[in-house]
């Protein structure tokens, strides 16, 4: 055990100690209050250490000390803070743990009416969670709420940040009626915006890959209505690209549908997201012929 450690755990003992003192009626009379101060001074110093020595279980359980202790003296804004640091801490070597110190933070943060922070937080767990094919589905619940809170505080861009990663994640769990909608509202919103006008291409799309998953008939109808909304996008490679692929499946020829992909691919790249779609698009088309 380092020097650091051992002296994390002599700041330990010492805020139990102090809490202890606390307890008792001379405690209570002599400056009770100051001494969870102490404790809570002792516990993040304690902390500290133990991050320095990078034991991240000791140290989130410090953080979450000190966090308790503000809960109960009533710094709601400090017990957040303390509770945020546990959870760095924890996201080192326990997801769960982690989560479940950002949730005590978001409950202090919504309760304070501080929407952006919450929503920040709910980002964050939506990132640990998305690292793993097995919590996919949460992480999505995360995104969602954050976006809602986003909203509500008028940061549309933050927002519609958040609602493409539910919009990525829904598309990889076949959800794909949620994804195209997803896409088609921030893409419409991409639209009134001349800065952000050239990104609706890349959402209309992600919309007519999701599209073409589930009905070939809808996709092509789909991409007429976003050539509409957007004359320009009737001009780019994916348009092209969406228009040739029905034209394939209507032939049911699976291998100029894989040409098609490949020639796009050499000179646009594309992405694991894009790849995992295309080949079950293809995939469908080679079990039933009659997927239109």
């Amino acid at each position: 055990m380092g020097d650091n450690e051992q002296k994390a755990l002599q700041l330990m003992a010492e805020a139990e100690k102090k809490l202890t003192q606390q307890k008792g009626f001379l405690g209570s009379l002599f400056g009770g209050s100051n001494k969870v101060e102490d404790a809570i001074e002792c516990y993040q110093r304690a902390g500290n250490m133990f991050k320095m020595s990078k034991n991240w279980a000791k140290a989130g359980e410090c953080f979450c000390e000190a966090a308790n202790l503000h809960s109960r003296a009533g710094s709601r804004h400090d017990a957040g803070v303390a509770y945020v640091d546990a959870s760095n801490c924890y996201k080192k070597i326990d997801v769960e743990s982690a989560v479940s110190c950002l949730l005590k933070a978001i409950d202090i943060y919504t309760d304070m009416g501080r929407f952006t922070m919450a929503a920040k937080h709910h980002q964050s767990i939506a990132e640990m969670y998305e690292s793993d094919p097995g919590t996919l589905a949460k992480a999505v619940q995360h995104y969602e709420q954050a976006a809602d809170y986003f909203k509500g505080e008028e940061s549309v861009s933050s927002a519609n940040k958040c609602m493409l990663k539910v919009a990525q994640y829904a598309a990889q769990l076949e959800d794909y009626e949620k994804a195209i909608n997803i896409y088609e509202q921030v893409a419409a919103s991409s639209l009134e915006s001349s800065l952000l006008k050239y990104s609706a291409k890349e959402y209309f799309f992600r919309a007519a890959l999701c599209h073409l998953s589930v009905d070939l008939l809808n996709a092509q109808h789909a991409i007429e209505k976003y050539a509409q909304q957007y004359p320009a996008f009737q001009d780019s490679r994916e348009f092209k690209l969406i228009k040739v692929l029905c034209e394939h499946l209507e032939e049911q020829n699976i291998e100029g549908f894989t040409e098609a992909v490949k020639d796009y691919d050499s000179i646009s790249r594309l992405d694991q997201w894009y790849t995992t779609i295309l080949l079950r698009i293809k995939k469908a088309a080679d079990e039933d012929p009659d997927l239109r």
